[in-house]
Formats: C-alpha cells, sequence, structure tokens
C-alpha cells in the first residue's frame, strides 16, 4: 500500500506492526508470534523488538517468557489525551454526567467500522478490562456507533456496514444489514440510540452523537447500566435526556 510513496519509511511501518501485534492477546507474545501477527519475518521482528525493548517501548515479563507493550506507551497516551481539544472538553461534561447518572459514562471516537473509547467512568461493579481507555469496539452493534451513523448519508452507513466484521458478540447482537439500517432510523427519529446485550449479556447502553461544528460526527457518549436493575424502557426514559445533553454541549467545542 505504500510501495508508491516515496517519504513511506517502511522501517517504521514494521516498528508499529510490532505494537499492533498485541492487540487482543491474552498474555505475553514470542518474538515467532509477534512475527505472525504482524505478517512479517522473524528476523525483522527481532530487529525490531530489540529496538523497542531499548526504547522502553517493550518490556519483558516477569519470567521473561515473552514480551509485554512497555510503560512508555502510556506517556504517548497521555499525550494524545492532554492535547487533544475535544477530549479536553468532553472530561469535565462526562464527570458531571457520571456524578448524575450514577452508572457507567464512557466517551468514544468515530474511527470508521470501530469506536475507539477516550474516557471512561466505571460504576463499581465493572470489570478492569472493560472501563480502560484505549478499548475498541464496533461501531455497527454499539449505541454509540448507532448514533453516529444516524448523523451520516444512508450510503455512508451501509458502505460501514458492508465493510464491519459483523459477527454476533452475543445472542441479541443485530448483524443484518437491512435490520441495522432500520436501527439507524430508529435512532434518527429518536435522536439517540440502544443497545440492549448486543455486546455484553445484561447490559444495556443509551448512546448520542458528539458533532463537529461541520455537523459531522466525531464521537459518542454512552451511558450503561444494567438490565438486572432496569427496564429497557425506564433506562431509556430516565438516561437518553442526559446523554443527548453532554453530546450537546461537548459538541459546542470549537476545535
Amino acid at each position: 500500500m505504500s510501495s508508491d510513496d516515496p517519504l513511506f519509511i517502511q522501517s517504521v511501518e514494521r516498528a508499529f506492526r510490532v505494537l499492533e501485534a498485541f492487540q487482543q492477546a491474552s498474555q505475553p507474545l514470542s518474538l515467532s508470534e509477534i512475527a505472525e501477527r504482524a505478517g512479517t519475518s522473524k528476523s525483522n521482528v527481532q530487529r525490531a523488538c530489540h529496538t523497542l525493548l531499548k526504547l522502553g517501548y517493550l518490556e519483558r515479563d516477569a519470567r521473561r517468557a515473552g514480551l509485554l507493550p512497555g510503560k512508555r506507551l502510556l506517556e504517548r497516551s497521555f499525550d494524545f489525551l492532554r492535547l487533544d481539544p475535544l477530549i479536553e472538553r468532553a472530561t469535565p461534561v462526562l464527570a458531571d454526567l457520571r456524578r448524575a447518572a450514577d452508572e457507567r459514562v464512557d466517551f468514544s471516537l468515530f474511527d470508521d467500522v470501530t469506536l475507539l473509547y477516550a474516557i471512561r467512568n466505571q460504576s463499581k461493579r465493572e470489570l478492569q478490562w472493560r472501563t480502560v481507555m484505549g478499548r475498541r469496539v464496533p461501531t455497527f452493534c454499539t449505541s454509540g456507533g448507532r448514533s453516529i451513523l444516524a448523523r451520516l448519508d444512508d450510503a455512508q452507513v451501509r458502505d460501514i456496514l458492508e465493510r464491519s466484521e459483523r459477527k454476533a458478540y452475543t445472542p441479541y447482537t443485530i448483524t443484518s444489514i437491512d435490520a441495522l439500517m432500520g436501527k439507524v432510523q430508529e435512532t434518527r427519529e429518536a435522536g439517540y440510540a440502544v443497545a440492549v446485550q448486543e455486546v455484553l449479556v445484561g447490559e444495556i447502553v443509551v448512546g448520542a452523537a458528539v458533532t463537529d461544528r461541520d455537523g459531522r460526527p466525531v464521537g459518542a457518549v454512552h451511558i450503561a447500566g444494567s438490565l438486572s436493575d432496569w427496564t429497557v424502557e425506564d433506562f431509556a426514559r430516565r438516561f437518553s435526556p442526559m446523554a443527548s445533553g453532554a453530546a450537546r454541549a461537548i459538541s459546542a467545542y470549537p476545535g
């Protein structure tokens, strides 16, 4: 994809492919596993990993059984979060929303077929891996994703849906393009989206889109609760105005 770009540095790409190999990994990775995930040779990976180890962007796990992302990656995440004007504006809005809602509230960034969580204010019963920043979730089956899709035209929506890996995360995940187009239309009419047990069984989430100054969707506010505490109707009635209000407040940002 970069062979015709004279400014593209393949060694830099290779280093980032090594770091991206840890996506969805559940344990430290060996050089062979990194090479397989990165789609390159073990010798190339060995040199890249050696450099990244020296720089602190990779670390050996305590048993020296493999490699893990290094602490310096957190510094680069911090740089992004402190310099992005949208995150700066959203942070106090989400803090106020968390206090008012007393449920988990999140802010995600729109990244085509996925959303990337940038702010996560958890509830008391959350699992750690579900509530860390940087987690990716599908656009097609999340409330925030559908609220974003509702701000696009039908051709754009269908294109994103067709390119999405529309797998069923639970027995309740909607994967049919026609059914999803219907959900997007419902969201347009309501002004917010509701996803019920589509990513996690027992979870209900309300989402509202955040737009830039030109009206383009750039992210979403999510409020998540448990079906053991709420009916779908009561949750949507209580929290959709909160999510929508927070999304409007963030959408006023000048960047």
